[in-house]
């Protein structure tokens, strides 16, 4: 992997993470046609603690809110929502680890999930936004929708806003459950990578590399956030299906 594929696929790290199109998908696919060979999915992990600081850059009010006010109730139960809403998708990675990387390498893997992504997706399209708070049940059926991301092609933010929908919550509290249940996910997924590549002594990419595409999949990864936030008011979000279901057909058929 040269510098500049690094920052090409630091860049569609950035505006596929949040968009609900699969990031992972799309690097998954990116690396594939560019003709990139790089055993394991340090890259990806890498570039997606890139995506995880903008997260924390763009959700920073609400962040600091629960920090300030960590002895109310209210603040204490959102919190172990998030706790317990990770669960499932801690699980899945350590149960199913080896398996996931593989697929990794399985192109036609990729485009069937981005194909059920698209079908998701578009199934919203029946959905209306309601008003039911967020309880802990429903912040482990959302963390379940967050597990099944764990399969590159399967987007993360697609699948935990569809749940949120169905559940009958509001477009904007979905979305700030589902952006802040991805912290401790991400982190965690990286804290292992991390582990696992002292280990064995070496990641196969230089630094120089590495950070190129951290840096890139942060500063775009903040604007695709904040224009996604914007977008899910129109109620359009059931757009994004018709694109993962195309790219999902045109690749599995090439």
């Amino acid at each position: 992997m040269t510098l500049l594929e690094a920052i090409f696929l630091g860049i569609v790290q950035g505006i596929t993470e949040f968009l609900p199109i699969s990031s992972s998908g799309h690097l998954v696919l990116g690396q594939h046609y560019l003709g990139i060979n790089v055993p394991g999915n340090m890259f990806e992990i890498v570039v997606h603690l890139g995506t995880m600081i903008s997260v924390i850059v763009v959700f920073r009010r609400d962040l600091s809110k629960l920090l300030w006010s960590l002895k109310e109730k209210n603040t204490q139960q959102y919190i172990l929502t998030i706790i317990l809403g990770t669960l499932p998708a801690v699980f899945a990675g350590l149960l199913f680890k080896d398996r996931i990387i593989s697929i990794f390498d399985n192109v036609q893997m990729v485009s069937l999930a981005l194909i059920v992504t698209g079908i998701v997706l578009l199934s919203t399209r029946l959905m209306s936004s309601k008003n039911v708070p967020l309880k802990i049940g429903s912040g482990i059926k959302i963390g379940l929708a967050q597990a099944a991301a764990i399969i590159p092609g399967i987007s993360r933010s697609g699948f935990t806003i569809a749940a949120g929908l169905i559940l009958g919550m509001r477009r904007e509290e979905i979305a700030k459950f589902s952006f802040l249940l991805s912290i401790p996910a991400v982190t965690g997924a990286g804290i292992l990578t991390l582990i696992d590549i002292g280990e064995a002594g070496s990641s196969g990419l230089s630094f120089p590399i590495l950070l190129a595409g951290f840096f890139m999949s942060f500063l775009v990864g903040v604007g695709a956030l904040y224009w996604l936030l914007n977008w899910l008011k129109s109620g359009k979000f059931y757009w994004f299906g018709i694109y993962c279901l195309g790219l999902g057909l045109i690749t599995g058929i090439l």
